[in-house]
């Protein structure tokens, strides 16, 4: 996992079970286990959706075997929540707690870094060894968070912006 340095290093990385129900079998198949954060692991705990859910669609995506982001989850460009656009994308990441406030947090911080990076001219007029130097740095810290997840866009996200508008209405 690319942000494993800021969720905590190894003591808060786990090895998660993919499938929960599986967790008994006497032999562990390395198909149901991948590294996962404490908390996304804690907020998955053993929640699997039943025999009906998965008939709708209504699943856990697996990352060891398929895309999740830009296919089944996108990125709010303006609030840096995660959208799941699929029956899975929805489940995944309100059941993995994917918009915990830490995990928003450092999707914004990430955004604003990397619009600095890839976007400001920056002029130079003394000590370009030093100046280098510290952007490396910051570089390096940038590619240790979260990676870049692509934004939703086009009628997805005014559709997006939409209910989240109707919902601030009613909850005002």
């Amino acid at each position: 996992m690319q942000h494993s340095y800021r969720a905590g290093g190894s003591k808060s990385m786990e090895v998660d079970h993919f499938n929960p129900n599986k967790k008994a079998e006497p032999i562990q198949q390395y198909s149901n286990l991948f590294l996962s954060s404490r908390h996304c692991n804690g907020a998955k705990r053993d929640r699997w959706p039943t025999g009906r859910d998965r008939e709708a669609g209504i699943r856990f995506l697996n990352c060891c075997e398929e895309a999740d982001y830009g296919l089944h989850i996108f990125e709010d460009p303006d609030d840096h929540t995660l959208v799941g656009v699929t029956p899975a994308g929805k489940y995944h990441v309100r059941n993995c707690d994917l918009n915990a406030p830490h995990l928003v947090l450092e999707r914004d911080r990430r955004a604003r870094l990397w619009a600095l990076l890839e976007s400001q001219r920056i002029t130079i007029k003394k000590d370009l060894p030093s100046m280098l130097q510290h952007l490396e740095v910051l570089k390096d810290e940038v590619e240790k968070m979260i990676p870049k997840i692509e934004y939703l866009s086009g009628d997805a996200l005014e559709k997006h912006r939409v209910r989240k508008k109707a919902l601030a209405a009613l909850m005002n």
